[in-house]
């Protein structure tokens, strides 16, 4: 362990499967103190057990991302328990179904802003407040090429979603880079989590999902999270409102 994060307080959303338990494992053998968040409790507590195998802290917290008032509870818990924030990574999400736009109920587009936008922003809303009183932080919002290097068939309410929170981010980036909050985009190519493994059910699926990308494989979700402990690092002081692209060369092909 290089401990780039130690001393760091980290709220890690979506932090029972995927990218963001690869990145609260991440983190906490960096040396952050990390919240674990998510509604799923047993697979929170997993990750936390995870964490504590290899001495690093993980805290489990159960919260609903898209109820600002879980939101907030979070961020308070976060402070009480370790005193500040500096780094929100805001992963959590989930699948409410596709279809082509003319077809899409519009309950189910809705469904997508809420899991995916409206969420990052209420958890992004509250991380900044924690922040400012910490004389700071990195606000990482986990991106895909859904919709911003490819369009794909039958997502367009994953991909205004998506898309948006780049638009959001970056707003908060120039908002309060002078207060030293930086907010950055981390633009996921296929990665193996349950969602890909949902979306791509067979061998053939998956396969082709690989060779979309120039390296002709997917991600490990702990490859998106090393690039997560970098935009929470010192390392990345100067990288604000970026679109920090982690695709396997998905967006050259």
């Amino acid at each position: 362990m290089t401990q780039r994060l130690s001393g760091k307080v980290a709220i890690v959303t979506g932090a029972g499967s995927g990218i963001g338990r690869a990145t609260a494992l991440a983190f906490a053998r960096e040396g952050a103190r990390v919240v674990a968040a998510g509604r799923r409790v047993p697979e929170l507590e997993a990750t936390a057990r995870l964490a504590r195998e290899t001495g690093g802290q993980v805290v489990a917290h159960a919260a609903d991302v898209t109820k600002e008032g879980e939101v907030e509870a979070l961020t308070r818990f976060t402070q009480a328990t370790f005193g500040r924030l500096d780094v929100g990574v805001n992963a959590a999400g989930g699948s409410f179904g596709g279809a082509p736009t003319h077809a899409m109920e519009t309950a189910c587009f809705r469904e997508w802003l809420d899991g995916y936008l409206v969420s990052a922003f209420m958890s992004t809303k509250h991380e900044v407040g924690a922040m400012l009183k910490s004389g700071g932080g990195s606000v990482i919002n986990i991106g895909t090429f859904v919709g911003y290097t490819k369009a794909m068939p039958g997502t367009s309410g994953y991909a205004a979603a998506k898309t948006g929170l780049i638009g959001l981010t970056r707003t908060v980036a120039a908002e309060y880079a002078l207060q030293g909050v930086r907010a950055n985009v981390l633009v996921s190519g296929g990665a193996d989590t349950p969602m890909f493994r949902q979306w791509n059910e067979t061998e053939a699926q998956r396969t082709a999902a690989a060779r979309l990308h120039a390296l002709q494989r997917i991600a490990s979700p702990e490859e998106i999270a090393n690039a997560a402990v970098f935009l929470a690092s010192d390392e990345s002081s100067f990288v604000t409102g970026s679109v920090f692209t982690v695709d396997g060369g998905l967006s050259l092909v």
